[in-house]
């Protein structure tokens, strides 16, 4: 079977077991010869699809059940994948159709404000519930900032709104804007920490709701003001600007938007901290499994998709720093605890989307691990001299 051999030539380091829809078994690599981990196809047209567009085709069969692994569970076989697989291409016909696909999508996809809040409702929209299930308490639903990889969740995400405040270099009474304010915890945390006036904007209409309330149970309604509103649709001025995992979603064609409304926002002596997904590798086309089905109009940029938007728009880069495996060790904590509350999940949702969730959970925590994926966080300034000459203000 073609798929045999594809997969033998892809698989170096470890292995596994592949049963085949006619109930055949051919040894993958180099499999535990005791217990090995067994890929089961329940269904004979995955022969054909996985050899043709594995990136799409293997997250759809799991979800729907039509794959079953045995003698382990997702996270051990997608680990196995995507040790062998790294930072490359898995074969050239998925390279192909993703190539035609990204094509298509960037001819076709435009991220304007209705579109871009389409977009956010599809995810973010969906059950405050299960946010509850696997976020920590204050529902960081981004890159925590690991000190020690065993660090809790609930400390990560700490350090990481410590780490980002220290890189604003805020003064009080300054005037702060969070692009993609999410659940509204770090404009209250810098509210709380440094006295500034924070404007937190975002497209979730269930992410405003809970941001007002929690700023009114806190008493920082006058401090700090969350609105439902476009990052395009402002014409403010503001001393500093952060976005935490929010560019992701602003598509290719509005990088260059994207940083002209910063730039027109920001003062002449302000600081943004931009920090977002991205990729280690020349630009590529997204993910076709995690475009479809949990972030469309999604996409993680390459270094240098970022840098020439960023000088055209007249700001300079003062700061860089690469988050490599901190989102790994995220996904692993949510994925944790995701999977502990499945009889939660499964009274809000069917054994569909479980299947569905635990997929992009496992996935992302692997693409972080192995591949490609890191998170960038840039500060950008207008004037040379608007930041310390050093970094010691970030430690101390």
């Amino acid at each position: 079977m073609k798929l045999v051999n594809f997969l033998n030539k892809l698989i170096k380091k470890n292995g596994f077991i592949l049963i085949d829809a006619n109930q055949k078994e051919y040894k993958i690599g180099k499999a535990n010869k005791e217990n090995p981990i067994k890929l089961k196809l329940l269904d004979p047209k995955l022969h054909h699809k996985l050899l043709l567009h594995p990136d799409l085709y293997f997250g759809e069969a799991y979800t729907n059940g039509s794959i079953v692994i045995e003698n382990g569970n997702l996270t051990e076989f997608l680990e196995i994948a995507l040790e062998n697989i790294g930072r490359g291409e898995i074969n050239y016909y998925s390279s192909f159709l993703n190539q035609i696909k990204g094509f298509y999508r960037t001819l076709t996809n435009f991220n304007l404000i209705k579109k871009s809040k389409k977009n956010v409702e599809h995810h973010y929209d969906i059950s405050e519930k299960l946010y509850d299930l696997f976020l920590d308490k204050n529902r960081q639903y981004s890159c925590a900032y690991f000190k020690n990889e065993n660090d809790t969740l609930e400390q990560a995400q700490e350090n990481k709104m410590n780490h980002i405040i220290k890189k604003l270099n805020l003064k009080p009474n300054q005037r702060v804007l969070d692009i993609g304010s999410g659940w509204g915890t770090l404009a209250i945390e810098i509210a709380k920490k440094t006295k500034c006036e924070v404007v937190g904007i975002t497209l979730s209409e269930n992410q405003l709701k809970y941001s007002k309330e929690k700023a009114k149970e806190l008493n920082l309604e006058n401090q700090v003001d969350f609105r439902l509103i476009d990052y395009r649709q402002l014409n403010e001025k503001f001393d500093r600007i952060v976005s935490v995992g929010m560019f992701e979603h602003v598509g290719r064609k509005f990088y260059q938007t994207y940083f002209n409304s910063v730039s027109k926002l920001l003062s002449e002596d302000g600081v943004a901290l931009i920090h977002t997904i991205g990729s280690t590798m020349p630009p590529r086309n997204p993910h076709p499994w995690i475009t479809k089905y949990i972030f469309p109009g999604g996409y993680t940029p390459s270094l240098s998709e970022v840098s020439l938007p960023i000088e055209k728009s007249g700001l300079m880069i003062s700061d860089l720093e690469v988050l490599r495996t901190h989102y790994a060790h995220t996904l692993r904590n949510w994925k944790k605890r995701f999977l502990s509350k499945k009889s939660e999940v499964l009274e809000m949702f069917d054994e569909r989307f479980f299947r569905m969730w635990e997929f992009y959970l496992v996935g992302c925590e692997m693409a972080f691990k192995w591949g490609d994926q890191v998170v960038y966080q840039f500060q950008l300034i207008k004037k040379n001299n608007t930041t310390p000459t050093t970094r010691d203000y970030i430690y101390h």
